[in-house]
């Protein structure tokens, strides 16, 4: 393996590298773990890969911001013809909505973890599995019995 290949491949694409090893963690934490609150952190840390990813794709090399300065003297059909590469603000402006999402999703699971406390005394899965389980036989043997 040439090192020329691992720096074009691997070196310059550092972002795409790190958005991946975050889903992967945050995929991890959303399905390996039994603690709800862990599970929202791992979701959290999903969201916020997919922004990254999706911010790095935005991203153009010696792009500026698309905002022309002063008056144009000229008509908007010569602005495409300017040398300058602009970055489209698109992903960004995608992104930004995304975040709130991200904010609003995680507000509405931390108040249905503390409604789920509230109610079994645990965040655990599998505890709340099981006292969900003991509830509904409990709930069968009167009516069998009737």
């Amino acid at each position: 393996m040439e090192l020329g290949w691992f720096v074009e491949h691997v070196v310059e694409k550092y972002n795409y590298w790190m958005a991946i090893i975050l889903m992967l963690i945050g995929l991890y934490g959303t399905i390996a773990k039994d603690n709800l609150m862990k599970k929202l952190i791992g979701l959290n840390i999903f969201q916020t890969a997919i922004i990254l990813f999706f911010i790095s794709l935005g991203d153009v090399r010696e792009g500026t911001a698309p905002i022309v300065k002063g008056s144009l003297p000229w008509g908007t059909h010569e602005i495409a013809e300017l040398p300058y590469k602009y970055a489209n603000p698109l992903p960004q402006v995608l992104m930004l909505t995304a975040i709130v999402v991200m904010a609003a999703t995680a507000a509405v699971a931390l108040a249905l973890i503390i409604r789920i406390y509230e109610k079994y005394g645990t965040i655990q899965e599998e505890e709340i599995l099981e006292k969900e389980i003991e509830r509904a036989r409990g709930e069968r043997s009167p009516r069998e019995e009737a």
